[in-house]
């Protein structure tokens, strides 16, 4: 399953498109990740305990949106859009949100 978040693939133009799809993931944030990210807050630096989360969520977002194009029959999504959301009391949950055009190129 070809992905992009491109409108079009050069040199493979869209034979039909199939629909616009989309697909969510959301993860707890348990209390030691939150902690760690404290830390981080306080000292400063990145939060690789958060960035693995958030790449996790994207990631099962993505499957998810490519096995739904799979079972409308599409081998590609265009024009694919992310968009990250904490939710939940006080934020503790990541929400990722993929959507794009199923195509059969």
């Amino acid at each position: 399953m070809l992905i992009t978040t491109t409108n079009v693939i050069e040199g493979k133009p869209v034979q039909e498109y199939m629909g616009v799809i989309n697909a969510q993931s959301i993860i707890g944030a348990n209390i030691f990740k939150d902690i760690f990210a404290g830390l981080r807050d306080v000292f400063g630096g990145r939060s690789k305990t958060y960035e693995r989360v958030l790449e996790e969520a994207k990631e099962d977002a993505l499957r998810e949106l490519a096995e739904r194009a799979q079972a409308m029959g599409a081998n590609a999504i265009v024009g694919v859009d992310l968009d990250f959301e904490t939710i939940g009391s006080g934020g503790s949950m990541l929400m990722v949100i993929a959507t794009g055009t199923a195509v059969r190129i």
